[in-house]
């Protein structure tokens, strides 16, 4: 029967091959410039607290600073919901496209926004709406990417396909540490704060139109093609709340784990090495290099292992050892802080979260079915993000000032590690899972 077929049968496997190949890079290459915009932000938190918030007490400069950091998660749900009823209405490569452009706009705000010395309070709130906007875009990426390239899986295969996307966030870090070490190994201090900071979000806005060409010449998903009118969902977010609100909290509980990791033992640490351990700024940049490079490397090696051994195994065991590490490992960078340390550090942990990472959103896809696939996996992933993952640098700065006590970031990676360690027994582990249209309900 014609309705059982699987949504690539009409295509020759030429073509599919084709569109699959072409599906990754596009999706890789436009996720990673998308990521670098958005966290390059946290990598500069220092030195645009100075500029654009200064209040005369260190302290209270960062903590505004990295406040505005977050305040971009709270438009993510807006965005998640928005962009994500978009990709399921209207198609996966036209919500893409939207989104690169969005925060390609947000990065150049940035970039080119006076200091509060030039324009006065109108510097903070440039970059206040800059945030804003760019949530808003990010909230759309992840659902719409995650929905973009498992489709196009073949059915085998599609952790594998997934987890490039992580991959690519990993590039995104890579490539933003790699350009923070350059810039501030390169230029002295009043280079580095009068002009300096600004180079990678130059760069940003420059790399904003090439994704936007290579996403805009993507193909449709096949099975989203596939999908009728009559079949989709006439109110996709009311769907996913109504019929799905198990695999959603599924979702959102794993979220959580993969939130805190990305933001706290990756992006904060640069702030975390200067503030806390007193090291050069160069040498945060640095440990994070090697973080982005570990889970670039790292989360395509775990993905087609998760499509063979399954995704459960991974899920757990990645949560656990990061439960049981986590407090170990920060005291040990305290008590002997270097880039040595710092490299370890990161290396570790860099591979533990591609092994929790790397099949974390095939597994999410098989939660939803096609036509709210990207609405329920923007609404889970944002609002886990938003409430554990943008305010994290700025909790954990406000509590090591308050208790003196450096460990805080390992007690916030504890409890978010078993959090999620638990949301992963939620997971039906079903290897090679083939998709029919029986799955678009």
């Amino acid at each position: 029967m014609q309705g059982t077929l699987s949504p690539h049968a009409a295509l020759s496997v030429e073509t599919l091959a084709q569109q699959r190949r072409r599906a990754i890079i596009a999706t890789v290459l436009g996720n990673g410039l998308e990521w670098f915009d958005f966290t390059v932000y946290s990598f500069f938190a220092v030195i645009i607290a100075k500029l654009f918030f200064p209040t005369g007490n260190e302290l209270t400069s960062l903590l505004l600073a990295v406040a505005t950091f977050g305040v971009g998660f709270f438009m993510r749900p807006v965005g998640g919901i928005v962009l994500g009823i978009y990709s399921d209405k209207i198609g996966r490569k036209a919500a893409l496209s939207l989104t690169i452009l969005l925060m390609a706009f947000g990065t150049a705000i940035i970039g080119l926004a006076p200091t509060y010395e030039q324009i006065g309070v109108a510097a903070p709130l440039l970059i206040v709406v800059a945030r804003l906007l760019q949530g808003f875009s990010a909230g759309g990426e992840m659902g719409g990417a995650t929905a973009f390239l498992t489709e196009y899986a073949p059915p085998e295969k599609r952790a594998y396909y997934s987890s490039w996307i992580q991959a690519s966030i990993g590039f995104a870090v890579l490539l933003g540490a790699a350009v923070g070490t350059f810039v501030t190994s390169s230029l002295d201090t009043e280079s580095l704060n009068r002009w300096g900071w600004r180079l990678p979000f130059l760069l940003g806005i420059l790399i904003g139109p090439v994704g936007y060409y290579i996403r805009s010449r993507m193909d449709e998903t096949p099975a989203y093609s596939a999908v009728s009118e009559e079949a989709k969902a006439k109110s996709p977010l009311k769907e996913v709340l109504a019929d799905f609100p198990r695999e959603t909290f599924a979702s959102f509980s794993m979220v959580i784990l993969w939130t805190v990791c990305t933001y706290v033992l990756l992006f904060y640490m640069p702030t975390y090495s200067v503030r806390t351990l007193h090291l050069p700024q160069s040498t945060g940049f640095i440990a994070g290099m090697m973080g982005g490079l570990m889970i670039m490397c790292c989360s395509p090696v775990i993905g087609k292992l998760a499509d063979t051994h399954g995704r459960r195994i991974f899920l757990s065991g990645a949560a656990l050892a990061i439960l049981l590490i986590a407090y170990p490992m920060f005291a040990w960078i305290n008590h002997a802080p270097s880039l040595g340390s710092l490299l370890v550090f990161q290396a570790v942990f860099g591979v533990l979260i591609a092994a929790y990472t790397g099949p974390i959103l095939a597994a999410f896809s098989e939660l939803f079915p096609t036509k709210v696939l990207s609405t329920g996996l923007s609404v889970a992933y944002n609002f886990a993000v938003t409430i554990f993952g943008g305010f994290a640098p700025f909790f954990i700065t406000w509590l090591i000032a308050r208790t003196g006590s450096n460990m805080a970031p390992a007690f916030y990676v504890m409890i978010a590690a078993a959090i999620s360690l638990a949301g992963t027994f939620y997971v039906k582990d079903v290897k090679h899972m083939k998709r029919t249209s029986a799955s678009i309900r």
